[in-house]
């Protein structure tokens, strides 16, 4: 079948949230939250090495839209259900069909850290992966130094599969680093 012909949900809910395809206009709230966010995700994130301008933001939006249209790159956007408040955004990236594998990407909202709202979502994502587009393996990778986001695939029992040192550079440029690659696969036939 040709990957651009699936069926993808567009919207996905936990107890406590909605994940939806991103929209027009949604760059406005995504650029705040980068912003409330920067002294975070700065060590870890390239795109925030340098504040993004909203309209930046609203054309990565855009961007995004197109590549799930495409079944290239699959971004949510994370919403409280009760508040509507932006919350974060995840996704799934680095898909190949063909294997059937892909990649979980997520970031946070310094405002709404610690309230389990990431795990939440990034369970009912690999779920998603998993269950309905009958993905063979789920990965998240994840720099060896960064504790906070390493505590999700571990908190949902990804499996650890190893440590790649000096894999990549840091954001700045400046040392080298390492990758952690956490897994979740199905049973082989």
């Amino acid at each position: 079948m040709n990957h651009i012909l699936r069926e993808i949900a567009t919207s996905l809910e936990t107890e406590r949230l909605i994940l939806r395809m991103p929209q027009v206009g949604d760059g406005t709230v995504v650029h705040q939250a980068i912003v409330a966010s920067l002294d975070e995700m700065k060590p870890w994130l390239p795109f925030v090495q340098t504040t993004p301008a909203v309209e930046d933001t609203e054309a990565n939006i855009r961007e995004s839209i197109s590549n799930f249209m495409r079944r290239t790159g699959l971004r949510f956007l994370i919403f409280n259900k009760e508040t509507n408040e932006y919350i974060g955004t995840t996704g799934f990236h680095n898909i190949d069909w063909d294997v059937q594998k892909l990649e979980i990407g997520y970031w946070i909202d310094t405002r709404h850290a610690g309230k389990g709202y990431m795990v939440e979502a990034i369970d009912r994502l690999s779920r998603y992966a998993l269950e309905n587009l009958e993905m063979k393996r789920v990965e998240i990778r994840t720099e060896a130094e960064n504790v906070k986001s390493r505590a999700i695939p571990e908190k949902l029992g990804f499996r650890l599969e190893g440590i790649l040192e000096n894999e990549d550079l840091s954001v700045d440029g400046l040392r080298w680093t390492d990758t952690c690659i956490y897994a979740k696969t199905t049973k082989k036939p």
